[in-house]
C-alpha cells in the first residue's frame, strides 16, 4: 500500500514496527464510527415494544454473544450471570440479540427463554441496533465492533473474553474485561448500576477509535 490509515496510535506503532515508512501512514480514527454517528442521528426505526416501554426508572442492559470460544459451558455462565443480575436487580430489563448461530441459540433459549425481563431477540439490522444501544444503560459483549462503536455513544461495555484485540479500549477505561464467571459478570455489573462514579468513569471516557471524522481525514 502506498498509504495507511490507521485507527489508532497503536495500530500506527504496529505498522512502524513493520518497517512501513512514517511518511505513508496517517491517524485517522475508524470509519466504523463515522457511519455509526450518522445513523444515531437519523430518527430511530421501530424497536421492539418492551424498549419504547421501558420507565425512566427501568436500565436496559444490551448483551450480545457469539465467539467459538464461548460456545458451550461459557455460554451456559454467561446466561446465569445474566439471571442472576435481574434477580438482584429487579429494575434492570435485558436485550440480549441472539445470534444465528444454532450452538449459541439453542443454549441461550434453553437457558433464558423463560426469565422475567430478559428478552430474547434475533439480530436487528443496522440502524436498529445502533439505536438500541444508544438506549442501553450498559452493554455486555464479546463483539469487537461494539467495543469500538459503544464508547462513541457514551456507554460503558463489559467484554465477555478473557482477552480483546481492541487493547486501546482497555487502556482507555472505556472497556473492562471480564470473561464469562459469572460471580465477576455481576459484581462488575453491580458496580457499574450501584456506583455513579465509576459509571461515569466509563461512561464519559473518550473512544479511542474516532470522533466520527476519520473519512474526512482520509478524504483530506
Amino acid at each position: 500500500a502506498d498509504w495507511h490509515f490507521a485507527p489508532t496510535e497503536r495500530a500506527q506503532g504496529n505498522l512502524l514496527r513493520e518497517g512501513v515508512p512514517t511518511e505513508r501512514i496517517f491517524v485517522t480514527g475508524n470509519t466504523v464510527m463515522d457511519a455509526l454517528l450518522m445513523i444515531v442521528r437519523r430518527p430511530a426505526p421501530p424497536l421492539p415494544a418492551f424498549v419504547q416501554g421501558l420507565t425512566p426508572q427501568q436500565r436496559l442492559l444490551v448483551v450480545t454473544a457469539h465467539r467459538r470460544e464461548n460456545w458451550g459451558e461459557p455460554m451456559r455462565r454467561l446466561c446465569r450471570a445474566l439471571w442472576l443480575v435481574t434477580e438482584q436487580f429487579p429494575e434492570t430489563v435485558v436485550a440480549f440479540s441472539v445470534h444465528l448461530n444454532p450452538n449459541v441459540r439453542a443454549i441461550v433459549h434453553a437457558e433464558l427463554a423463560d426469565i422475567p425481563r430478559i428478552h430474547l431477540l434475533n439480530p436487528l439490522d443496522y440502524a436498529a441496533f445502533a439505536h438500541l444501544m444508544a438506549r442501553a444503560y450498559l452493554i455486555l459483549t464479546d463483539s469487537g465492533g461494539i467495543q469500538e462503536e459503544a464508547p462513541s455513544l457514551g456507554k460503558p461495555v463489559l467484554v465477555l473474553r478473557e482477552v480483546t484485540e481492541r487493547p486501546e479500549g482497555v487502556a482507555g477505561g472505556v472497556l473492562k474485561v471480564v470473561g464469562t464467571d459469572p460471580q465477576r459478570i455481576v459484581a462488575e455489573t453491580r458496580r457499574l448500576l450501584l456506583d455513579t462514579e465509576a459509571y461515569r468513569a466509563m461512561a464519559c471516557g473518550q473512544n479511542p477509535y474516532g470522533d466520527g471524522r476519520a473519512a474526512e481525514r482520509i478524504a483530506a
